[in-house]
Parts: C-alpha cells; sequence; structure tokens
C-alpha cells in the first residue's frame, strides 16, 4: 500500500523528474522540478493555490515516482521524453505530429548535389527550412538543378572508379556531367557557390543573369532558347514570391503566439529564415488552462523543439516562461549556438508576434465547431458509453468478433479503441485451434483466454525481470515495461460481438483468470443492426443518434470488418476451405449443390437422408455418407 504522507517524507533535495499514477495505475502526470522535494510536496499542501485543473488531478493521485537528476537541465530532457511516451491525461499536449522538409546541400562532398530531406544530421552538409509547403521545396530543388545544371545521381566520385556512361540527364542538358569530367571541380563548387547563394534569398544576380541571356537569344533569333531563359526566369520569380520579407538582418527566427478558449488552444508559428517569412503553421494544444498562457508556450516550445532538426537563432514568443534561462540553455545545447527567447514589447517585432496572435486567434475560430465535434465524437460518446453503463474511467475499448464460412478454418479478431480512436497499431488476429466446426462460442472462449494469458504472463515477465535488474519497486515499474509488451495494456470495457451467450463467455474467462474487466454486448436486431448494449443481464437501449450509439456501432463495424479481412486473406493463400470437403464422396459439384439448396451447414446438419436425397445429384449412399458424418461428429 502506498502511503502518500510517508513518501512526502522521503523525497530529496534535488532535481529531477515526479510521476504522478492514478488508481489504475496510469500515469496522469509528468513534471519536472529544481528540487523533488519543494515541488511534489506543494501538490499536496492545502495552503497552496491551485486551478481547477491541478486540483481534480491531485484528487485522482493514488501513487508517484520520481527519478533523480544531476541538473535541472537533465531532468527537463527526461520530462519531455516521458511526456512524449506517455501522453499524460492532465499535461498540456501538443497535438499534431507533423515534420517539415528541408532543403539539403552536401557541401561536405566532392560534387555536392542539392535534396530534399525530413531529418537534420550533424554532417557538413548545409540545410534550409523548414517549409511548410512540400511542393514549393520541390520546385525549388528541381529549378536549381536546372539552373545550375547539378548531379541527381548517388555516383561514388573516389579516385580510381569507372563511373562509364553519363546519364540521361546530361544528355538533355540538365546535368553537368561530372562523372565523365565534363566539368571542372572549380566551375562545378562555383555553382553550387550560386546555388547556395540562391537558397539564402539572394536572387538578383540569377535574375539579372536569364534576362540577359533571354534578351541575346532573341536578337540572335534563337527563340527556342530565348522561351527557355524565359521559363526559368519566370519559375525564379515563382520561388522568390512565395518568400516575403519581415526584416533586413538576415537572421533565423521563430515567431510563436497563442490563442485560448474554454478548451483548447492554437499555436500559430511562422518560420522566418535569412530574414524571410518562408511559412507558418499551427498546432492543437490539449488539456489547457487558458489562464496560464506562458506554461501553454513553454509546453509548446519544449515539445516541437525535441522533435524539429532545425532550431532558429532566436525564439519570439507572446508570453514569458517560467524557465526562460534554463529552456535557453536546452535549445542552445541542441543547436550547438546560442539560442535567445525573447517577448518584444513594441516595434516591428511586436506587431510581427501579434500578427502570429491573430492568425491564431482566426484558426480557433474556425475551428471550434470541428473542435467540439472532434471532443463529442470521442471522449464525449465514451463519457456516454460509461454513463449508460454506470462506470467510470473508461478510454481504453476492446472488441472481439469470430468469422468463419461453412464452419471450418474460423478466426477471431481483437479491435482496439483508444480515447474514442482505433487504434490500430494494437489490433490483433487469432486463427482458432482448439475448436472444430462453427462454434462461436468456443472460438471466443479460445481468444479470450489466449488475450488475457498472455498479458498476464508477459506482465508476470516484466515483474520478474525487474526484480533481478533494479533496486526499484516492482510495482512502479510495470506499468513503464508494460509497454512493450503485446497483451500487457489491458482495456477498462470490452464489448462483445453479440448478446447474452458472448457477455457470458467472456465473464467466465476472465473470473478463471482473475480479473475484473466490465464486458458488455453490442446486440443487434433482426436487420442486424446495432440496437443497444447487454450489460449485467439487462439489455440497455441507447438513442440511435447519440454519438455513443455511434461510436459503438463504429466499434462494431470495425471488429467484424477486421476479422472479415483477416479470414479473406487466409481463403487467398488457399488455406481455407469448405468442412464438406472433408466428407468422403462430396466432390466440388456435390458440394456446390448442397450450399444452394441448405442455407447454412446448420440446416444440413438437421437434415434426415430423405432430405438430403432432395439435393440434385446425390443418391442414397452419398446421403448417408453426409448424415453419418455429421452425426458421428456430433457424437464424438
Amino acid at each position: 500500500m502506498f502511503d502518500i504522507e510517508e513518501e512526502l517524507k522521503k523525497l530529496p533535495r534535488k532535481p529531477g523528474v515526479y510521476i504522478m499514477h492514478d488508481e489504475d495505475d496510469a500515469i496522469i502526470y509528468v513534471g519536472k522540478a529544481i528540487i523533488l522535494r519543494n515541488r511534489v510536496r506543494s501538490y499536496f499542501r492545502e495552503s497552496t493555490n491551485k486551478t481547477a485543473k491541478i486540483q481534480k488531478m491531485v484528487s485522482l493521485i493514488k501513487r508517484f515516482e520520481y527519478i533523480v537528476t544531476d541538473s535541472e537541465l537533465e531532468a527537463l530532457v527526461l520530462e519531455n521524453n516521458l511526456i512524449k511516451e506517455y501522453q499524460p491525461k492532465y499535461n498540456t499536449m501538443l497535438k499534431d505530429d507533423k515534420t517539415y522538409p528541408y532543403i539539403k546541400v552536401t557541401t561536405g562532398e566532392e560534387y555536392p548535389r542539392v535534396l530534399i530531406t525530413r531529418e537534420q544530421k550533424k554532417d557538413n552538409a548545409k540545410y534550409y527550412g523548414p517549409y511548410s509547403a512540400a511542393g514549393a521545396v520541390k520546385d525549388t530543388v528541381e529549378l536549381l538543378r536546372r539552373l545550375y545544371k547539378l548531379r541527381t545521381c548517388t555516383r561514388n566520385f573516389s579516385a580510381g572508379t569507372d563511373l562509364g556512361k553519363p546519364c540521361l540527364y546530361y544528355h538533355i542538358n540538365q546535368c553537368s556531367a561530372p562523372c565523365i569530367g565534363a566539368v571542372s571541380k572549380e566551375d562545378y563548387r562555383a555553382a553550387i557557390d550560386q546555388a547556395v547563394d540562391f537558397l539564402g534569398g539572394n536572387y538578383k544576380p540569377i535574375l539579372q543573369e536569364l534576362e540577359g541571356k533571354m534578351e541575346q537569344a532573341s536578337e540572335e533569333m534563337n527563340y527556342e532558347k530565348a522561351k527557355e531563359y524565359r521559363d526559368l526566369l519566370y519559375s525564379v520569380k515563382g520561388v522568390a514570391q512565395k518568400q516575403k520579407i519581415t526584416n533586413h538582418t538576415g537572421d533565423d527566427r521563430d515567431i510563436i503566439a497563442l490563442a485560448t478558449n474554454e478548451s483548447a488552444g492554437v499555436i500559430q508559428i511562422f518560420f522566418v529564415r535569412g530574414g524571410k517569412l518562408i511559412g507558418r503553421e499551427h498546432f492543437y494544444m490539449t488539456n489547457i488552462d487558458e489562464n496560464d498562457r506562458g506554461k501553454i508556450i513553454q509546453g509548446f516550445i519544449q515539445q516541437f523543439y525535441a522533435g524539429t532538426p532545425f532550431i532558429p537563432r532566436e525564439l519570439m514568443i507572446q508570453e514569458t516562461v517560467e524557465d526562460t534561462e534554463l529552456i535557453e540553455q536546452w535549445l542552445s545545447e541542441l543547436r550547438g549556438k546560442k539560442v535567445r527567447i525573447v517577448v518584444p514589447q513594441k516595434g516591428q517585432k511586436e506587431k510581427l508576434v501579434e500578427l502570429a496572435a491573430q492568425n491564431a486567434a482566426i484558426i480557433l475560430k474556425q475551428d471550434e465547431d470541428k473542435l467540439k465535434r472532434e471532443v463529442s465524437k470521442t471522449s464525449g460518446a465514451l463519457q456516454e458509453i460509461a454513463d449508460l453503463l454506470d462506470i467510470s474511467g473508461v478510454h481504453r475499448i476492446e472488441a472481439f468478433d469470430i468469422s468463419n464460412i461453412s464452419g471450418y478454418e474460423s478466426v477471431g479478431s481483437m479491435v482496439v479503441y483508444e480515447g474514442g480512436k482505433p487504434k490500430r497499431s494494437d489490433y490483433r488476429k487469432f486463427k482458432i485451434k482448439s475448436v472444430q466446426g462453427p462454434d462461436d462460442y468456443a472460438s471466443m472462449e479460445e481468444v479470450l483466454g489466449r488475450r488475457f494469458a498472455h498479458g498476464l504472463q508477459e506482465l508476470e515477465e516484466i515483474k520478474g525481470t525487474i526484480s533481478k535488474s533494479t533496486s526499484f519497486s516492482v510495482e512502479s515499474e510495470v506499468a513503464e515495461a508494460a509497454h512493450y509488451g503485446k497483451f500487457t495494456k489491458f482495456p477498462d470495457l470490452i464489448m462483445m460481438d453479440g448478446g447474452k451467450g458472448q457477455v457470458n463467455v467472456a465473464t467466465r474467462v476472465l473470473a478463471e483468470l482473475g480479473l475484473d474487466i466490465p464486458v458488455c454486448g453490442m446486440v443487434k436486431d433482426d436487420n442486424h443492426r446495432t440496437r443497444g448494449l447487454y450489460f449485467h443481464d439487462v439489455e440497455l437501449p441507447i438513442d440511435r443518434g447519440s454519438e455513443g450509439f455511434k461510436l459503438i456501432t463504429r466499434v462494431q463495424d470495425e471488429a467484424h470488418r477486421f476479422a472479415i479481412e483477416y479470414h479473406r486473406s487466409l481463403r487467398t493463400k488457399g488455406q481455407v476451405h469448405s468442412i464438406l470437403d472433408d466428407i468422403q464422396g462430396v466432390g466440388e459439384k456435390r458440394r456446390r449443390a448442397l450450399m444452394k439448396h441448405f442455407e447454412s451447414i446448420d440446416d444440413l446438419k438437421e437434415a434426415s437422408v430423405d432430405d438430403i436425397m432432395k439435393v440434385p445429384s446425390l443418391n442414397r449412399r452419398a446421403a448417408e455418407q453426409i448424415h453419418a458424418f455429421f452425426h458421428e461428429k456430433a457424437v464424438k
């Protein structure tokens, strides 16, 4: 039993990260502290002023753990990693997970190339970006290759390498072919320098050069060449016009501002590179406290720049953040150069931040209804289901279904919904091993038994590994390690594709394994449409127009689709055949006749020999063999 008061007394006076758990051992909050003892104890003091959000979070804490670090900077990095890994409910979260294109010039190569990449490495290359429009990046790279005849191949240019003939790009005049020595290293390097100059925003020299060449070709009545230069000229102007000038200092900076309402926030970020605004993006922030704007912006900075490959020299932000110096130190270490965080108070910089804030407010207003619909479809729908069943804390739902054709080669499916959305990485497929024929109840019992027995076994293995290899308590580490198992994360609610019978099967399996998980059945009407939930021996009707009902329908349809898809894949591989194929004397022709005459295998099972003889192409001997097959199997 975790005694919070006793554990508070043991907290060290050191920097580190603290992790709050609820009664289900789920991580609900991760934070960092300069002094763990002071910070963690403050949550449980009556005298401390707390926001409504923090009060609610504290009421759910059943235990906490902590990790000591050597410095506050180490704590910041660890906090970022843990928040990204566990996405705790009460941490302000960056909702979007985007990567941006960069233009890379491989200046470390003997004959450099210009490439598109989405990651920045510590190499000898030069990077430009990020760019928010991938199309513009592609246009720019293609333009540079055409203008300066740069190679695109990955050929090895080391001494003594026989590179053979030049490629097609040389023959269409789009590559200077360094592979055959058609251009000197000096001339090729000069072309690369011009490309780098262009990417830095200096378009004037190439514009003047192209205009001169176009006029000269026109005077020489070489109109085809003049048209080529004209098209290149338009392309350069098009690229140049996509980047608006914001200042003349040539600095790299990001401009960050926030707009909030009662339930959500939008961060607008402008990317300024070389003094030019090259793009912008917006990000949704969840689990926010709209009165603590500085904390929201700091949360965004920590999560966004922990994953982006480029960090500018300066961040211009709308609100002062609590840990400005610490964040600057962290960003500077990531960048390898000094990074400043400033809150402009006047002049052009302040206007730019205000412009970003206006854009964030516009986006928030435009998407307010969309966000409300999203919440209604997900967390709102989950709450409706929880209220209908009179249970709490429904976040993860697992649904199961069985699929077979003619009773042969049954398969089971498990689909998972978390937060009202499908989590496809946790879907599982089961090929039934112990059941012969179309017995859905027995098949479901096998599927559920295997799923939860595997989960319990993995948890035991994790406990054993942790108890042998660390000094931490086993219980405090199991939840973290369980993330890496296939079956260790158990649901808050199990949904069965069926009524009383399927629910009873699931309840019996869970009881035998010592698990207490709510189970309900998704009941269908005579037209195979969902009509309600079967729970605790009662069928509960549900409003067909509600979001909860729509979520139930989506879960049921997805479980059925996943099972059918798996079964279809097996049939495609020739691994599934009709149970009729196992009857001596029944070939393809007779099998088709039987399937056409009887609506189902169950109808055939119940038929007498005389009934079976009514099927065309069947004589008494064949009918007796078919009848004996089913009834002898039933006796066994």
